[in-house]
């Protein structure tokens, strides 16, 4: 079956895409065919994918600025699409932490209102039209392998995901009546940017010797779960969260 053929002609929006996973999946759907709009706080990044997407022969793509621990925003960003997305990936995340005793609560509630909130109010935002347009949609939450079995030091991250990973179950139980599905995708230690530094130090270096593959994910590794997630390949699917990780949740204790 070829996954990404699933995506030719839809639309999808993509949150958290002006770095990282997030512009690796707008990529992805722009290469598969879809018409892809990204957004994320951050425009001027924004406009260069897009850009960049264009360029590599996606005419479609688009950009939206959207702040997902924002309501108002989210509510404006829905309301300046040209068309219904149908299929909107919840990407957009913040990963501060730190030891428990030494976090200040408002550090809790930042990461809590951009990954938890966030997801809650841009599925909700979709949905709503969704039923309204008597249609239904795809949910694809980016959650993680940290919201299914914790590690030191990354409290609220954790907390957040875990709230996703039971978000996705509550929102598809709702919403399959309405044909909507809501699938999570949780992947393990992804060698991006963002932490590629951390991942060449001696800790960083132990934490990959007790992955079962003994090496990092790369972006592309998620792309087959992806795509199976975000098209009617699963079509009999929801409330499903999808570990895509090098077998690192079955490693030993």
């Amino acid at each position: 079956m070829d996954l990404a053929a699933g995506l030719r002609g839809r639309h999808v929006l993509v949150t958290g895409a002006s770095s990282g996973l997030g512009a690796h999946f707008a990529r992805l759907c722009a290469r598969s065919g879809a018409e892809v709009t990204v957004a994320a706080r951050r425009r001027d990044r924004l406009d260069r994918l897009v850009e960049a997407l264009r360029e590599a022969g996606a005419p479609q793509a688009s950009a939206v600025a959207l702040d997902v621990a924002d309501a108002d925003s989210v509510e404006a960003a829905f309301a300046g699409l040209d068309r219904l997305p149908d299929v909107v990936v919840n990407n957009a995340g913040v990963a501060e932490g730190g030891p428990a005793l030494d976090t200040d609560l408002s550090v809790f509630d930042r990461v809590i209102a951009t990954n938890l909130r966030g997801v809650w109010a841009v599925s909700v935002a979709a949905a709503r039209r969704w039923r309204g347009a008597a249609r239904g949609g795809v949910i694809l939450n980016v959650a993680s392998i940290l919201g299914l079995r914790v590690a030191g030091g990354v409290g609220p991250y954790t907390v957040s995901k875990a709230g996703v990973v039971q978000m996705t179950e509550a929102l598809a139980l709702e919403w399959a009546r309405y044909g909507i599905r809501v699938n999570a995708l949780a992947p393990g230690y992804i060698d991006t940017d963002i932490n590629r530094d951390f991942f060449a130090t001696p800790a960083g270096e132990a934490l990959v010797r007790r992955i079962p593959m003994r090496r990092l994910g790369q972006p592309e590794d998620l792309d087959a779960a992806f795509l199976l997630l975000a098209t009617d390949a699963s079509a009999w699917m929801t409330g499903v969260t999808l570990p895509v990780d090098g077998g690192h949740l079955v490693s030993g204790l």
